[in-house]
């Protein structure tokens, strides 16, 4: 027991070694992933995940199309009407123009979302409300462009972009901020095709007016559903089966009961360019004002629409030819609406074919091999004594071995840039051992556990103040929005703590029970 006591950095070090084994090639040893994503897949061997320089894809950063006046002195409670008061004077889209009040005593913004307004167009618009903007500039809010982040890691991960990642970049230099999207394994055209689609979903009732003319009248947008999940039932067969948000819920019976869907009905010869020629009544859906979805209305759901029940259980099925279209359905309905489009137009678009990728991956485990052995040949020259030099290069590549099981762990995509960080790694972490070597070998015979001690902390002070330099000197680099230099900052960052807080003390215990003279 004392033992144990005496070595629990070097115990530390044995199950910090097992668990980054576990979530480097245990199937499902990463929480929140499947066996299928990771060691489980016939064609992967680690639970690691590879951005597009070493898996192929696509990478693309594209600002956002929007133009912002600032400096409006709106209520919170005059937003609503103030937006579509201006989206009416602009002749655009309600969805295109968002009013924010201000915060922190700072006046609010109204922006339009679109390339067709001038700046002098949406001040006339703005100041024929009443409101007047102190500034007008290219550009969204930055609270727009969290939004966009959000809705568009919600698109890809809703899509078959698997492994996709979002982020806001800076370009250096220039106030300008990008969205970022990588996609591994995908052509730049695939990316730009689920992207373009704003994903704005609404729902219609189609049905004949008092004088026989069909309307087109809206009845459901896209943040009045709560879920959707597609189901293959007895009664349907498949089916999407659609959540109404409750506060919506008596709000949307109503409307369909003024439309006549009280009770059942049918729907034919729907066509949405052209509503006259329909037959019947239809509920029809749109994604980016294209149909997806024109049926009628089954019994049962007309009937709690009539006694106003729906409200209880606001439910209610799309039925669909096959589980593939109510899958369909359910993605349509899911996809996250973008509050702005992006201008690809100005983009900087990466891509890099699988075959190069897999050549990279091949050139990095080789420069790795040959890093680790020039590392050892340098130790056992510099000592020539296999009892020091052995444990110092395992201990080495301990850190190593952790430090991907934190990458594997936090499922963080590796590209060329994360290679060199555990290349400087392995070097910077070298360096520390031969430190704490060279001051507890060097200075003597150690004959005592307290020389031993006063040694190893005389040496530990050294490499903690260097380890707080480089803490210090690449933390702007990991802050910053910078690409590729902020994924080498963070390894470099997390592989000096490793090795600082677990791989030197456990190395200080091992050579300790090498060299301790115990007379």
């Amino acid at each position: 027991m004392s033992t144990l006591r005496e070595n629990w950095r070097i115990a530390l070090l044995v199950v910090l070694l097992l668990g980054s084994a576990v979530a480097l090639f245990v199937p499902g040893g990463v929480p929140g992933t499947t066996p299928e994503e990771g060691a489980g897949n016939a064609s992967k061997v680690s639970n690691l995940q590879y951005g597009i320089q070493l898996s192929g894809g696509t990478r693309i950063r594209a600002p956002i199309v929007g133009t912002t006046a600032e400096g409006i002195d709106v209520a919170p409670n005059q937003t609503a009407a103030l937006a579509q008061n201006v989206s009416n004077e602009l002749g655009v889209d309600p969805i295109d123009v968002e009013v924010r009040p201000g915060q922190r005593g700072e006046n609010g913004t109204v922006e339009v979302f679109t390339r067709n307004v001038t700046d002098d167009e949406l001040r006339a618009a703005i100041e024929s409300e009443g409101y007047q903007a102190s500034n007008i500039r290219p550009g969204v809010t930055q609270a727009t462009r969290e939004e966009m982040v959000e809705s568009v890691t919600d698109k890809i991960r809703t899509s078959s972009l698997s492994g996709g990642s979002v982020q806001e970049v800076s370009a250096p230099g220039s106030p300008r901020s990008y969205i970022s999207i990588t996609a591994p394994d995908r052509e730049p055209e695939e990316l730009i095709d689920i992207l373009e689609e704003r994903g704005v979903v609404r729902m219609y009732a189609v049905y004949p007016a008092d004088n026989g003319t069909y309307v087109r009248e809206q009845v459901l947008s896209q943040n009045e559903f709560a879920g959707v999940a597609s189901d293959n039932t007895q009664t349907y067969g498949p089916v999407a089966r659609v959540t109404v948000e409750r506060s919506t819920a008596e709000r949307f019976s109503g409307d369909m009961v003024d439309a006549g869907f009280g009770q059942a009905r049918n729907c034919g010869n729907y066509n949405h360019s052209d509503i006259q020629q329909t037959e019947g009544r239809c509920l029809v859906a749109t994604l980016n004002g294209e149909p997806f979805y024109a049926r009628g209305v089954a019994p049962g759901l007309a009937e709690s629409f009539q006694q106003n029940t729906f409200k209880d259980d606001p439910v209610f099925v799309l039925p669909a030819d096959d589980m593939d279209m109510a899958r369909e359905i359910e993605l349509n309905l899911k996809a996250g609406r973008l509050p702005a489009p992006l201008n690809f137009a100005d983009s900087d678009q990466l891509s890099l074919s699988p075959a190069l990728a897999e050549q990279f991956q091949q050139n990095s485990v080789v420069t790795g091999l040959l890093a680790v052995v020039a590392v050892s040949l340098v130790v056992y020259i510099r000592y020539g004594r296999p009892e020091v030099a052995f444990p110092m290069i395992v201990t080495a590549l301990s850190e190593v071995f952790i430090l991907l099981g934190f990458v594997a762990l936090v499922q963080y995509p590796l590209n060329l840039s994360h290679l060199a960080g555990f290349i400087a790694v392995i070097g910077t972490g070298v360096d520390d051992l031969i430190i704490i070597a060279d001051e507890i070998l060097q200075q003597g015979k150690v004959e005592t556990g307290r020389v031993f001690q006063s040694r190893f902390r005389k040496a530990f002070w050294v490499i903690g103040a260097a380890a707080a330099t480089t803490i210090v000197a690449m933390s702007p680099l990991m802050v910053l929005s910078l690409g590729d230099l902020s994924g080498f900052a963070i390894i470099t960052i997390v592989g000096v703590l490793i090795g600082v807080l677990v791989t030197r003390p456990a190395y200080g215990d091992i050579l300790r029970n090498l060299v301790l003279d115990e007379d």
